[in-house]
């Protein structure tokens, strides 16, 4: 649980160093362009590439960098298994080894390093910190209207169903501390993709950690492939449903015992 001082207040301790975990299936064009400029826009970062045994040699490419940058790690999966679980292996590698802060940015440049240095400061008075699309200041460039229309449905229908006071919640730009994800149940999480989020922001929020929404501009792929698919689309949904129904019947059970006490 969040940490108060004797004023009820929340205290927050200094954030330590920083990791960024970039998840990558078949991002060879994208990986060296991205991770150079994660270490222009902050230097002190590390960053993680969790590489899902791309055919594309994407791993191959994370290695060079890792072996010509000390800031570089690497981390090889057997296989594609999912946005979610590629972040839940990085997040555990990370409080493994230490990091006071993990961040989740995608590969192909949709979410701006340049962009994780007002993540970070906000994540000084946070627990956890989101770059928003839809917060006054926040936009998105390059996008087709069915494509905004799915994403602002999908928060805006997640807001509403899991009672959650966040404008983007399937955002994946995202500033953790430590301490937010070791109380957030992450073995737990069996979902992947838009739900992933979901249910991470979900579970911040239940936990009684402060989340922060901070504008960022999402700029659409150039390079590579799109991973969304109908698929992820119809988990987000049919999970936040369930979820939805399952705290509210949990809600209604626990005020009908207390009556009746």
């Amino acid at each position: 649980m969040p940490e108060v001082n004797d004023g009820g207040q929340r205290r927050f301790g200094p954030l330590g160093t920083t990791l960024v975990i970039i998840p990558t299936y078949n991002e060879a064009e994208n990986i060296k362009p991205i991770v150079a400029r994660v270490r222009q826009a902050v230097p002190e970062a590390h960053v993680l590439v969790a590489d899902d045994n791309s055919p594309d040699g994407t791993g191959k490419l994370a290695d060079e960098l890792a072996a010509e940058d000390e800031h570089v790690k690497v981390l090889h999966r057997q296989g594609k298994e999912g946005l979610g679980a590629a972040y839940l292996a990085g997040f555990r590698w990370g409080l493994d080894n230490g990091y006071g802060v993990l961040v989740e940015m995608d590969a192909d440049g949709s979410h701006q390093p340049e962009e994780l240095p007002r993540l970070l400061t906000a994540l000084k008075g946070a627990d956890l910190v989101l770059g928003s699309r839809w917060v006054p200041g926040g936009r998105v460039v390059n996008w087709p209207k069915s494509r905004e229309f799915l994403s602002r449905g999908g928060s805006t229908y997640s807001r509403l169903m899991l009672d959650v006071p966040i404008r983007d919640v399937t955002g994946g730009y995202r500033a953790f501390r430590r301490e937010t994800l070791e109380g957030l149940g992450m073995e737990e999480v069996a979902s992947q993709g838009y739900c992933f989020q979901v249910d991470l922001a979900w579970r911040a929020v239940k936990a009684g950690f402060h989340v922060v929404e901070v504008p960022i501009t999402f700029v659409e792929r150039e390079l590579g492939d799109s991973k969304m698919s109908r698929d992820i689309v119809a988990e987000a949904l049919w999970r936040v449903t369930s979820w939805g129904v399952g705290s509210r019947v949990s809600k209604a059970t626990s005020k009908a015992l207390g009556k009746e006490r």
